[in-house]
């Protein structure tokens, strides 16, 4: 069985708005919590996500998170198969998160929860 994706984000200049956007098209609930604004999807189905607005390029992009158990070793794989780390290792209180580009440029989102 292959590592699950667990978390998405979309990336905006106007969180306000594109909240607006989303909670509308798709009647999620969002809530600020922090620098993001968390989508609760409603659905049993789904995974959760949130909105941010970084303050810096890329101001636009949707990203998803495949959780895995050692982010050191994915990006350390992903590069060996051609992609490259975009973002190193963040820690958050509730675990840690990194960026590759696979080879063709697509942005994909690791995530490793607190153990």
């Amino acid at each position: 069985m292959g590592q699950p994706v667990v978390h998405f984000e979309i990336g905006c200049r106007d969180k306000g708005k594109t909240k607006e956007f989303f909670s509308s098209l798709f009647d999620w609930t969002i809530t600020e919590m922090g620098p993001a604004s968390m989508i609760e999807t409603s659905s049993s189905m789904g995974i959760q996500g949130h909105i941010s607005s970084l303050g810096h390029e890329p101001h636009y992009y949707t990203i998803f998170y495949v959780q895995v158990d050692d982010l050191q070793t994915y990006l350390t794989k992903a590069e060996s198969l051609g992609g490259k780390t975009l973002v190193p290792p963040v820690a958050l209180p509730t675990g840690s998160f990194a960026w590759i580009a696979d080879p063709e440029g697509n942005t994909v989102g690791l995530w490793q929860p607190k153990a």
